[in-house]
């Protein structure tokens, strides 16, 4: 009998305390983000190089051959290959993963990021650019009341940049939206920085905002980063390039062309050529579709031009969620003999499914769009990343392969095979 007491009290002891853990979780939303963003932050990523069975594809003119290398259980923000004189080798990639680590020679160890990094809200690290061998992350950053977001040093994870803070409740901002990627050019680094909005009309207005950082394309000059002194706080000067971006995933060039892909919201995701100055027009005018039904109409404008915004070269809708961006390889240009652009995607939707690779081919001037080809990969694939040089661009093996990310997949070698 005492037994079945003591269990009785055992069980009942847990169910309240289950419920009050309920009600505690309900009542202090923040605190229980703030746990999972530290759970998150110290979760060591877990890999393993794999031999999958190689997945072919049928596109229009050639075949696509998918296959897994290495099993990864983090969503990706950077990945560097720089050996460009013997094969592939998987002990030579440097990962550098969302949640704040550096996978090197198939190792995981914590990245020296500040206290302010967070996980909230879909944080994480964004984009790594390498100068010099010196490395630096765009990040979200969080303190009491605020959300920003951080350029830092991974040598001793000082803040050299910061903005303003965003002005909404926490609740309102989604990571996810802050991109980003970046290029080199020249003497420059563009660096792409979103809106991190989720349904917020005061976060979104910061893309039209000249003293705001997010929602645009910053440019840093080499010089800035050859001054500075990375082991003080701030120093570091972003100049704005282009303004009126959402959310833009993909940053590429071809010679002194630079390109961008952005998500759009409910439809409209874009590829844009970057050119100085120019206003992209979100949140004023976009081909997508508004989240929220409101009394002034459910669809943005979508005249840019009569209102001196610069259109999309391309505009995908419905969307499909696209991310990374990167010149074609030689396969393929050999093949296309046009400029050509390779992008990958994430989710999509019914209408028009992401999980994909595209192909945008241009005129000569590369300021029209007269093709673009989208091969479903697999419904099980959320294309996060190309594997670059530390420049961002394209890598590819002795054979022509290249590599790209999956999110909590890990990395797939793409082959381009039988060309018509």
């Amino acid at each position: 009998m005492k037994k079945n007491y003591f269990l009785l009290f055992i069980i009942l002891f847990w169910i309240l305390s289950l419920l009050l853990s309920t009600i505690w979780g309900y009542s202090n939303p923040e605190k229980i983000e703030i746990l999972k963003s530290f759970y998150k932050k110290n979760k060591k990523p877990d890999l393993e190089i794999i031999q999958s069975n190689v997945k072919k594809i049928i596109a229009n003119s050639f075949y696509v051959e998918l296959s897994q290398i290495i099993s990864l259980s983090e969503k990706t923000a950077f990945i560097v290959y720089e050996d460009n004189n013997s094969g592939f080798d998987e002990n030579k990639l440097q990962i550098y993963t969302q949640n704040g680590y550096l996978i090197k020679n198939l190792k995981p160890e914590k990245l020296k990021l500040p206290g302010v990094f967070t996980m909230q809200r879909n944080g994480g690290v964004k984009t790594i650019f390498i100068y010099k061998n010196n490395k630096f992350a765009l990040i979200s950053s969080s303190k009491i009341n605020c959300f920003y977001a951080s350029i830092v040093s991974l040598k001793n994870g000082n803040e050299l940049f910061k903005t303003k803070c965003l002005p909404e409740d926490k609740k309102n901002t989604d990571f996810n939206g802050l991109g980003s990627s970046n290029v080199h050019h020249n003497n420059y680094i563009y660096l792409s920085v979103g809106a991190p909005e989720q349904s917020s009309s005061k976060i979104s207005a910061l893309a039209q905002d000249i003293n705001s950082k997010f929602g645009k394309i910053l440019v840093i000059n080499k010089k800035n980063l050859d001054i500075i002194n990375i082991d003080q706080e701030n120093g570091l000067d972003l100049k704005i390039f282009t303004m009126g971006h959402r959310n833009p995933q993909g940053l590429t060039k071809i010679d002194d062309s630079i390109f961008s892909v952005e998500h759009g919201p409910l439809g409209g995701d874009e590829l844009n050529k970057i050119i100085k100055n120019k206003n992209y027009g979100w949140p004023a005018v976009s081909y997508g579709t508004k989240y929220l039904y409101d009394e002034k109409g459910k669809s943005y404008d979508i005249d840019h031009q009569s209102k001196g915004y610069e259109e999309p070269l391309f505009a995908l809708t419905p969307s499909v969620g696209i991310s990374a961006l990167n010149r074609c390889p030689l396969k393929l240009r050999n093949f296309y003999k046009k400029p050509c652009l390779i992008a990958l995607s994430l989710m999509g939707n019914n209408l028009r499914p992401g999980k994909s690779i595209i192909i945008f081919l241009l005129n000569k001037q590369m300021n029209k769009v007269h093709s673009v080809e989208q091969i479903f990969l697999g419904e099980e694939y959320r294309f996060r990343h190309f594997v670059t040089d530390s420049n961002n661009s394209l890598y590819e093996d002795e054979n022509g392969s290249i590599y790209v990310s999956a999110d909590q997949k890990g990395i797939y070698k793409i082959d381009f095979l039988n060309f018509r």
